[in-house]
């Protein structure tokens, strides 16, 4: 017995150490490396090489560690400079940066600093000259005003059905007040029956489109609109939309800057959120007949033509058809356009309008070299922040916000433009073509303050007094509001007075 406890005690020490021997060692494919102060490194992939890490020895000033000094300053014969960019800075002349080679964030100085040796992104440099070579009065902190449709998520529908992108204030951070919406519907398809907490203002920008619609009170509406026209559907009003046979595309606006087109309430989502039971009794039918449902959201999805006759969809209960006076669509292309010489408007609020009491809108046309003419907003319920989406064409405008910051930002079509209330600011067409934007307030009627009229209706004694004009400038001040100014297509003109002429 003895013997045999012996053994078994040997037996359990051989076992123990086996278990507590250090495992067995595989060398990997790649091996650590030792990085220079003696600690192990990263390890790397086979093929390579140097370190992940450097020595702690280069922080600091070292006399081992040198500073080399290449030149960084673009030479001249290495760049151009666009007309205006070498004149006074505080001119603030349009500069064309389209076609300029290595352009540079030059204002004034005789053309001779400062430059930039990059990185940066050239294309958006010759887009933004305003922002990249900024007028010598532009001042202190203003917040961003451009937001490019282009940079928005597009958002696609079913089967090609069409997409939209927003702007909110995800984007556009000073964008409190309202927030837009660009939408394609292809041929037949629907932006499907829905509503939304926010009011939505519309202006067709090409093709053409039925709205359907039921207010609270039973009445229906049901309208075709096409390029050029608006609609207005009230916050809760549940509406739908489809393109016609050349489909459509459109913009919205909604009186709420964080508004999202992702937060609409839908009726298929109306449909899969409540139970089956309650649907088939709200519906008074079996439940069985909700088997057609969809399983999730349509959006925006492919339809059936529209019958071209509208009156075949026209449904009315025995409260009729929704009243001219409370009409949620207006035909704003057939409206003749206000002419100055400069351009065109056309304004659209409650004023011929009444449903828009919410909105009220005006579509600039602005001829080459012209501008909207300096103005601002009144900060209460007549007015309200300026909410612009720019159809056609380039521009520029300076936002002024007091008491002495100002900005100035440049615009293609498809960007969105906003000026909070009552920060003052122009719209300056610096194309060579017709500039085509939308300004759309938050007002039931549409105003602005013209700074021309404002002088030209104050007294000579006062206005020379605070600004030292002569009595030639007094006489050619307007008494009435000019609404756009004509100018040269030369962007380095500073004389001004034959178009007064």
């Amino acid at each position: 017995m003895p013997s045999l406890t012996l053994k078994a005690i040997a037996a359990a020490a051989l076992l123990t150490a086996a278990y507590c021997a250090p495992a067995p060692v595989f060398e990997p494919s790649f091996k650590r490396r030792q990085n220079s102060i003696g600690g192990d490194n990263d390890i790397g992939p086979p093929g390579s090489s140097g370190q992940l890490r450097g020595p702690v020895n280069l922080g600091g000033y070292s006399p081992g560690n040198p500073v080399s000094s290449p030149d960084t300053v673009i030479p001249a014969d290495q760049y151009q400079l666009a007309p205006g960019q070498a004149e006074d800075a505080d001119l603030g002349l349009f500069l064309d940066l389209s076609d300029i080679e290595n352009p540079q964030p030059i204002r004034g100085a005789g053309g001779k600093s400062p430059t930039d040796p990059g990185p940066r992104n050239v294309p958006l440099d010759r887009q933004n000259s305003d922002i990249f070579a900024p007028p010598g009065t532009d001042s202190g902190d203003v917040p961003q005003a451009k937001w490019p449709m282009g940079l928005s998520h597009n958002r696609h529908g079913l089967k090609g059905a069409g997409w939209a992108r927003q702007q909110n204030v995800n984007n556009l951070p000073v964008a409190t007040a309202m927030a837009g919406v660009d939408m394609r519907l292809e041929p037949h398809a629907y932006r499907e029956l829905h509503w939304h907490k926010a009011s939505e203002w519309s202006l067709i920008l090409n093709g053409s489109v039925r709205l359907n619609a039921v207010n609270e009170l039973g009445e229906t509406f049901t309208d075709d609109l096409q390029a050029g026209d608006t609609w207005l559907f009230p916050a809760g009003v549940p509406h739908s939309i489809q393109a016609l046979d050349e489909g459509v595309e459109f913009l919205l606006v909604f009186n709420d800057g964080s508004f999202s087109e992702d937060n609409t309430f839908l009726v298929s989502e109306l449909m899969i959120r409540n139970p089956q039971s309650v649907i088939a009794k709200d519906l008074r039918v079996d439940t069985s007949a909700l088997a057609n449902l969809p399983q999730d959201e349509l959006y925006i999805f492919p339809g059936r033509p529209a019958p071209a006759n509208i009156s075949a969809q026209n449904v009315t209960g025995p409260a009729g058809s929704l009243p001219l006076n409370k009409t949620y669509s207006y035909h704003l292309s057939q409206q003749e356009p206000f002419r100055v010489p400069g351009g065109e408007v056309k304004i659209i609020d409650s004023t011929s309008f009444p449903t828009s009491t919410e909105f009220a809108a005006a579509l600039f046309t602005v001829r080459p070299g012209a501008m909207r003419e300096l103005h601002w907003h009144l900060p209460n319920s007549q007015s309200g922040d300026e909410w612009s989406f720019f159809i056609q064409g380039q521009a520029r405008l300076t936002v002024f916000s007091a008491p002495e910051s100002s900005r100035t930002f440049d615009f293609q079509a498809g960007d969105v433009g906003y000026v909070p209330v009552p920060d003052a600011h122009y719209i300056e067409n610096t194309g060579d073509v017709d500039l085509i934007y939308l300004e759309v307030l938050q007002a039931p009627v549409f105003n602005d303050v013209s700074v021309a009229q404002w002088l030209g209706l104050t007294p000579g004694q006062i206005v020379q007094d605070h600004l030292g004009f002569s009595q030639d400038t007094l006489n050619r001040l307007p008494k009435i509001k000019p609404y756009i100014l004509p100018g040269s297509t030369n962007m380095t003109q500073t004389n001004f007075t034959a178009e007064a002429e």
